[in-house]
C-alpha cells in the first residue's frame, strides 16, 4: 500500500512538473514560426519611436533648440523608414519592399510635406482648436 502512495505522489508531482514548465518550455521552441530578425525588427522599431517620443519631449521643454531637435528628428525618423522597410520587407517574404531603400514612402506622394511634431495635431489628423 505505501509503494501506491509513493508512486501516485511521484505521477502527480511529475504531472505538476509538466504543467507549470509548459509555458518556459514554448518559450524556448524554436519551431514555433517565429522570426527571431523580425521581432529584433520590432523591438528596433519601438526604441526608434520611443527616441523621437523622447527628441520630441526634449524640444517641448528646451533642452533642444529649434535647429537641433530637426536635426535630430530628421536622423531618427530616416532610421525609423528603414526599419520599417526591413520589416516591410521581411513581412514580404521577397526581400523587396515597395519603395527604394533609404526613401521614404510618404515621400512620394507629397514631397514638400513638411514633418512637424507628433503631438501637434489631434487623433483626426488636423491641428487642434486654439482655446479661448
Amino acid at each position: 500500500m505505501s509503494v501506491l502512495i509513493v508512486l501516485l505522489a511521484v505521477l502527480l508531482l511529475a504531472a505538476v512538473v509538466i504543467v507549470v514548465s509548459a509555458p518556459l518550455r514554448a518559450a524556448r521552441d524554436p519551431s514555433r514560426g517565429e522570426d527571431p530578425e523580425r521581432e529584433d525588427l520590432e523591438a528596433a522599431r519601438a526604441a526608434k519611436y520611443r527616441e523621437i517620443r523622447d527628441a520630441e519631449l526634449d524640444f517641448r521643454t528646451g533642452k533642444l533648440s529649434r535647429e537641433d531637435y530637426e536635426a535630430v528628428d530628421g536622423s531618427l525618423r530616416s532610421e525609423a523608414v528603414e526599419i520599417l522597410d526591413r520589416l516591410q520587407a521581411s513581412e514580404s517574404g521577397a526581400g523587396e519592399a515597395d519603395s527604394p531603400a533609404g526613401e521614404d514612402p510618404r515621400a512620394a506622394s507629397n514631397p514638400e510635406a513638411k514633418r512637424e511634431p507628433l503631438g501637434e495635431s489631434n487623433e483626426a489628423g488636423s491641428k487642434p482648436q486654439a482655446e479661448g
